[in-house]
């Protein structure tokens, strides 16, 4: 069976965010590190030009969540939560724009500042990490709508959060979500979004965790936030970092 215009469209979009076609550089550990497929796939490098740091097969894995929940027509907005230079919001919002859905947003929150620096005392996950140092971690706001603008997805469906999660999100004006993508590295980040946006998503919805499998305060974040409120739905595994699971409706959150 030949692939539709949208799959092809989409396809290449994913190709295009994660810079496989002209296949800029990576870095680790602040040294450049020359293209590497296998590493640009799995999301294990820091591109130079790329609009994603998360590889194809978590982009794969957001094409899924968003076309099965537009399939059993689950209500509700998409959100991601540390946008870095945008690409996997930008996804969001052209998977919406090929299947021709005007009635979701997509929400867009981040500092665009970088990361907060760690309150060990509240938070002691985070007593060992240092994100904050990460300036490439710190992308304007200004950039991402115009990486938005590139593809010609910057519309009045995409919306922007800006300022620290602990600010922004508790009064958000979001009243349901059918798929939310977490990736803010650290406990508190990873708490906060849950706490105020898991209750907002609705059954039948997914969570997407970026760093559960590398950031060990983001991975005892959910534990806690999953215990707390009796949530025993399976997580699945992305790939070596990312995981996701579908609510059922099972649990307080």
């Amino acid at each position: 069976m030949m692939p539709s215009a949208k799959d092809l469209y989409l396809d290449l979009l994913k190709r295009c965010l994660a810079n496989v076609i002209y296949q800029d550089p990576g870095t680790l550990d602040g040294k450049e590190l020359p293209f590497d497929l296998r590493s640009r796939g799995e999301g294990r490098d820091w591109p130079a030009r790329a609009h994603t740091m998360i590889g194809i097969k978590r982009l794969d894995a957001l094409h899924y969540c968003i076309e099965d929940v537009l399939n059993r027509e689950v209500p509700g907005d998409f959100i991601e939560t540390g946008v870095w230079r945008g690409g996997a919001a930008i996804f969001m919002r052209g998977a919406l724009k090929a299947r021709g859905v005007t009635d979701r947003l997509v929400w867009a929150a981040d500092s665009f500042a970088g990361l907060p620096q760690a309150n060990a005392e509240k938070y002691p996950h985070d007593a060992t990490y240092k994100f904050d140092q990460h300036r490439d971690l710190a992308v304007s706001l200004e950039e991402v709508q115009n990486n938005f603008r590139r593809y010609g997805l910057l519309d009045d469906q995409v919306r922007f959060l800006e300022g620290w999660f602990r600010d922004t999100l508790p009064g958000a004006p979001i009243r349901r979500l059918a798929v939310m993508r977490l990736d803010g590295d650290m406990y508190e980040s990873t708490m906060d979004a849950l706490t105020h946006l898991y209750p907002k998503l609705a059954r039948g919805g997914y969570a997407i965790i970026d760093d559960y499998g590398d950031v060990p305060g983001c991975k005892q974040a959910v534990l806690d936030y999953r215990a707390a409120h009796g949530i025993t739905e399976d997580i699945v595994t992305i790939d070596w970092t990312g995981v996701f699971w579908k609510k059922e409706g099972g649990g307080r959150g």
